[in-house]
Parts: C-alpha cells; structure tokens; sequence
C-alpha cells in the first residue's frame, strides 16, 4: 500500500484531498492537528507515533524525526542495498509527503511579537520533511502548496502515478518554499539581533 505522511499548518482543502489518497489506496500516516482533522472526518490516519513507535516529544518539537520515516523517504528504490536494507529493518516505503509551515511570517510580523514567539515557529520537522522528499523527487511526490492538490489527484486517477516531469516541478517548487522560509527567519533574526 501506497504510503502519504500529512502534517500541514494551512488545512485548507486536506480533507477532501486526504479522501481522495484513501480512495486511490493511500495509507496516511500524520500527526497533531492535521491527523485529528482527518479522524473528525472517519479518514483512517496511522498517528506518526504509532508509525515509529516512538511518542512526541518536547511539547511537539519532535515528532517526525525518526530513523522509519526518513529511510522511507530517502531510500532509493533502484538501489538493491537501500530496498534490502529497508526490508530487513522493517521499514516502507513513503511515497508522497504534503506539508505547508508554520506561518512564521505572520508571527513576527505583528507588533507585539517576541523573540520567544518567533522561534516557537520556525518549524523544523517540516521543514526536514520537505528537503528529504524533494531530494528523492525521482520516488516520492513532494506537496508544499494547496494549489496543486487537485492536479495530483487528477493525474493519480488517470496515470496512477505522477510522471517524472512533474515530480521535479514539485521538488523545485518545495526547495523554493523553504529557500523563502529560511529567508524569513534570518532576516527576523539578524533585524532582532542588530536593534
């Protein structure tokens, strides 16, 4: 079974696309608010913690990053030592992640923000997330914007699978997303540091 892990800040439209991945034989696998959204709509989630059998931790700073989920991102599926490697540990593969960040623009960009409530939203797990996938573009379907979730959808049902071409817009689009996120954050930071 196809795997999707889901951990988005913007929910818009997560619903029905997540329906929509469970209709064509994905299993999701998410966490926090994102799986419990999912579970108010009757779409099975697999929590991440139940995935790796590891639980939260840090009032929610950790919670993806686990050895089981980015050997299923990372791995090469024409590499044999990769597949022989995942089978023996007992890992799968992931084959699609969809994650949009927290919003640390809109944070810092009210009046009353502090240094404290800025770095609570520099999301990390996320972000890690993204880089690994759109690393792998080549096996696993990068989403970071709400925009495309129909066009994937579409081109699931038709082809059943995302065709190469695609993969690599995705990935270009996911490294931009955090090339701007990572902007963000060091302008706010070097702006706090030099008043």
């Amino acid at each position: 079974m196809a795997k999707a892990i889901i951990s988005v800040y913007d929910k818009t439209g997560i619903v029905d696309f997540s329906s929509s991945l469970t209709g064509l034989g994905y299993e999701i696998i998410s966490s926090g608010g994102t799986a419990r959204l999912l579970e108010e709509h009757k779409i099975n989630v697999t929590s991440v913690s139940d995935f790796t059998h590891s639980p939260e931790m840090l009032d929610g700073r950790v919670k993806t990053l686990h050895p089981k989920i980015y050997a299923g991102i990372l791995s090469d599926r024409d590499n044999d030592t990769h597949r022989n490697e995942i089978e023996k540990l007992g890992y799968d593969f992931i084959d699609m992640v969809v994650v949009n960040l927290y919003p640390f623009e809109e944070t810092v960009a009210k009046s009353d923000v502090t240094l404290d409530m800025a770095i609570e939203q520099i999301d990390i797990g996320g972000v890690t997330l993204i880089r690994a996938a759109a690393k792998n573009f080549k096996h696993v379907i990068i989403v970071t914007d709400i925009s495309d979730y129909n066009m994937i959808i579409e081109k699931l049902k038709k082809f059943k699978k995302i065709d190469l071409k695609t993969k690599k817009q995705l990935a270009v689009k996911a490294f931009k997303h955090t090339m701007l996120y990572d902007k963000a954050i060091s302008n706010f930071l070097e702006a706090y540091i030099i008043d």
